[in-house]
């Protein structure tokens, strides 16, 4: 379901095939936070070409990569997960959590609780003051909002999920989804 609503914690953002900018180029964003004072999301298919361990020292490994969450404050960690019993974690939709107690998360990764499939790491977020993602959204340029379902993005791939998510929204945008990346190629 396609909605040009206001964007709501667990709303989905597809970048605009125009959009160009560096960081959210083909991009698809999940958002953790929404609030008359901004907006916090995390992109979902930026992978690096780190795996957590490489971040964090002190860390249990786990062969999972590291993301790129967006350009704000790309010295801190973040992670998504689907394991609504880490203590303190957030619900951002159904199946989906943010954070939690991170001396637990490395407990149920040491006692291999914790599937690699079902947790992303990302270093930074993408943030929006007040106001400034609605005008994104209202100036169709740079974000569709997509609200429907999808199954867990976490287990999407990382390639394909700005294809996936833009046929899901309908007839109207799946064309979109063949749009080619740089239209003077062609």
């Amino acid at each position: 379901m396609f909605s040009l609503k206001t964007p709501k914690v667990g709303s989905i953002l597809v970048a605009n095939p125009f959009l160009m900018d560096a960081y959210y180029k083909r991009s698809v964003v999940l958002l953790g936070e929404h609030s008359d004072e901004g907006t916090v999301g995390f992109i979902l298919n930026k992978p690096t070409d780190l795996i957590i361990n490489d971040a964090l020292e002190d860390f249990p490994e786990i062969d999972t990569p590291l993301y790129f969450g967006g350009p704000v404050q790309t010295d801190t960690i973040h992670f998504l997960h689907n394991y609504a019993q880490l203590e303190n974690c957030k619900k951002i939709r159904e199946g989906i959590y943010w954070g939690g107690n991170l001396e637990q998360l490395k407990i149920m990764i040491e006692t291999h609780q914790v599937a690699k499939n079902k947790i992303r790491f990302f270093a930074g977020y993408g943030g929006w003051e007040e106001d400034q993602l609605q005008g994104e959204i209202d100036s169709n340029m740079a974000w569709l909002l997509y609200d429907g379902v999808l199954k867990n993005p976490l287990e999407q791939p990382d390639e394909e999920l700005w294809q996936i998510v833009l046929k899901r929204m309908g007839s109207k945008y799946a064309i979109l989804a063949n749009f080619p990346e740089d239209p003077s190629l062609n």
